[in-house]
């Protein structure tokens, strides 16, 4: 790793495609001579390495060999180490579009910088000690945030938040530690701040703030990847009409003829700042229509894979024994039950419903008339949310990193206690609270090892 922190790199730093303004960044050693073959100020003999930093410079880039002029740019220059990366970062604002953007990315590279690997920004920045671990990680979570709340959440981690409570634990740990080594080093003498007879309730407490922790971790999946949820059901019992409902818009084709949606819909909802991945799939039913059939299948996939099935029922056409089938394929599932048009007349006794789906939610609604559907959301967020956690000083784990960090670290400390009740000396301890450490240290990045460090970075995009 140590060329990463020796050459200079750069990458268009802005999404691909067509816009007002797109960003080259450069960041290392030579980042500014780079900048200066390339750049030429308005104001006449302006230099960019002469220049102060967190300042910005109107000018041009020139390709040096053709004496020709590429574009009109912004030059933004960030001395080290206060800078993202923690060297010196140079920033061209050029006109969007990647025909300008390539050139003058070209001229950079050509001038003696290196195109950047995905996410190695970020990565140089963990690397100077500017960011740990766990924030670097949280700088892909708020590019890919779907709701404002995963933004917070990501923002929170980017500021340090879970490294701070992360932190808090560790230094328990390493108290103890301390002490119980310096006991094993002298056992004649006593140790100042040591008491064995408190020792059970230190463990104790790094036990509690670890579970604290892991308890977040499904609500912050779901911030983070959103709930997938599938509507399922026979054909025309309105599936596409509570999508569209969903989206406040007509995304999916609604007719009363069955089979309408022959494939799978996909859309993101926010709800209440979660993001629910809403799946409004093909009527399950046997047919003879081949495209129909394969629609029909992915359904049924798609229902295997649901974090939460909502299961529609048509009340004006009655229980059917194709309602039942597709009950069965479903019924292991985290489901709410919704007896859509209520506002027909029922062809089915509504305690015969209600006892078929005892085991489940069950929802009465008019999407016509618009009736149940507040309550609906309701039972959504009661599916998914728990109300423990809903404070905002909570600190939420929304990656699986973390959480199988976390999960080594509480079966270390488990380890420690039962050595405790079971009167093992305190090298017994010593070797499983280090384990703990370990473990703890790998969400901010202080013992993961190299490979898994890249891994992380090369899911970044390139230029971050």
């Amino acid at each position: 790793m140590d060329i990463l922190r020796e050459d200079t790199i750069a990458a268009i730093a802005t999404p691909f495609g067509t816009g007002g303004t797109g960003k080259i960044r450069i960041s290392g050693p030579e980042a500014y001579e780079i900048g200066d073959k390339i750049f030429r100020s308005v104001q006449e003999g302006k230099k960019i390495k002469d220049a102060e930093t967190y300042t910005a410079h109107y000018g041009f880039i020139y390709d040096p060999v053709e004496e020709k002029k590429i574009d009109e740019v912004v030059a933004i220059m960030m001395r080290k180490p206060r800078s993202f990366t923690g060297e010196n970062v140079l920033e061209f604002d050029c006109h969007g579009g990647m025909t300008p953007l390539r050139a003058v990315l070209e001229l950079v590279l050509a001038s003696g910088a290196r195109l950047a690997e995905p996410g190695e920004f970020s990565q140089r920045a963990f690397l100077n000690g500017r960011i740990d671990l766990a924030q670097a990680e949280a700088i892909i979570d708020i590019i890919n945030s779907k709701t404002e709340k995963s933004l917070d959440i990501a923002v929170e981690q980017l500021s340090g938040k879970l490294s701070q409570r992360v932190d808090e634990i560790k230094e328990i740990a390493v108290e103890v530690l301390a002490h119980l080594e310096a006991a094993i080093d002298y056992p004649e003498d006593e140790i100042e701040g040591f008491s064995p007879e408190k020792l059970d309730d230190k463990f104790n407490y790094i036990k509690e703030e670890i579970e604290k922790l892991l308890l977040s971790s499904r609500q912050g999946k779901i911030y983070k990847e959103g709930l997938k949820t599938v509507i399922v059901g026979k054909p025309n019992v309105g599936k596409s009409s509570l999508l569209n409902y969903f989206l406040e818009e007509k995304r999916a084709i609604v007719t009363d003829i069955p089979g309408t949606t022959r494939d799978v819909i996909e859309e993101y909802v926010n709800l209440k700042g979660i993001p629910l991945k809403i799946i409004d799939t093909a009527g399950i039913r046997e047919t003879a229509d081949k495209v129909e059939k394969i629609g029909v299948e992915r359904t049924r996939k798609s229902a295997e894979k649901a974090d939460l099935v909502l299961f529609m029922l048509d009340i004006s056409q009655g229980l059917t024994e194709e309602d039942l089938q597709i009950y069965k394929l479903i019924k292991d599932k985290p489901v709410i039950v919704i007896v859509n048009k209520t506002d027909l007349p029922a062809q089915e006794d509504r305690d015969k419903i209600e006892q078929e789906f005892k085991e489940h939610n069950l929802l009465w609604i008019s999407l016509l008339e618009e009736k149940g559907l507040e309550e609906l959301r309701q039972k959504i967020l009661n599916e998914i949310l728990d109300e423990e956690l809903s404070g905002d000083d909570n600190v939420i784990i929304t990656k699986s990193r973390h959480k199988n960090a976390l999960l080594k670290a509480k079966k270390a400390v488990e380890r420690v206690i039962v050595s405790r009740e079971t009167s093992m000396p305190y090298d017994f301890l010593t070797i499983d609270l280090k384990d703990c450490l370990n473990a703890l240290g790998e969400i901010t990045g202080e013992t993961v090892a190299d490979d898994i460090i890249d891994r992380i970075f090369s899911d970044f995009c390139l230029g971050k």
